[in-house]
């Protein structure tokens, strides 16, 4: 890391078929060993079933999903005096975003399934509805916040 100044932020392309920089910056997570057309093909078919399985419009469905796993609150290791204390910090929008896609991608590489875009596709699905593994993750993360909240005056 650098210590004169903080590295500019990139802006990410929007992706073609959506016009939505959200969607590209999921495809870049999705990606695997530089392959940007097979992770895109394999999102936009997840968003082709999605489509004809709920009968919305999958965009919608895919926003819904990400804000209903995006975390508030996190919580990061601080040492203090020898002990390590587990301290809750707020989340930026930028590392929620990405948490909340690692996640997704996580949890619907575990599922069952024939496809990665049906596996990812139903995990969408689970997490618009607020139900999942992704989802349930994100409510772990703020309960172990929950529990550490006296350690919060640590901060940093």
């Amino acid at each position: 890391m650098s210590r004169r100044k903080q590295a500019d932020k990139r802006i990410t392309v929007a992706d073609p078929v959506f016009n939505s920089q959200q969607v590209s910056r999921f495809v870049n997570r999705m990606m695997q060993r530089g392959k940007r057309s097979t992770a895109q093909s394999l999102f936009y078919d997840a968003l082709q079933i999605l489509k004809d399985r709920t009968k919305q419009e999958p965009l919608d469905v895919f926003n819904k999903a990400l804000k209903n796993v995006t975390p508030l609150v996190e919580v990061k290791a601080r040492r203090v005096g020898g002990s390590t204390y587990q301290v809750p910090v707020e989340v930026k929008s930028s590392r929620g975003f990405a948490l909340a896609s690692q996640w997704l991608i996580a949890n619907s590489r575990k599922r069952p399934g024939r496809t990665f875009a049906e596996r990812l596709s139903a995990e969408l699905a689970d997490a618009s509805n607020g139900t999942g593994a992704s989802v349930k993750k994100r409510d772990e993360t703020h309960k172990m916040a929950e529990a550490n909240k006296a350690f919060a005056h640590y901060r940093y």
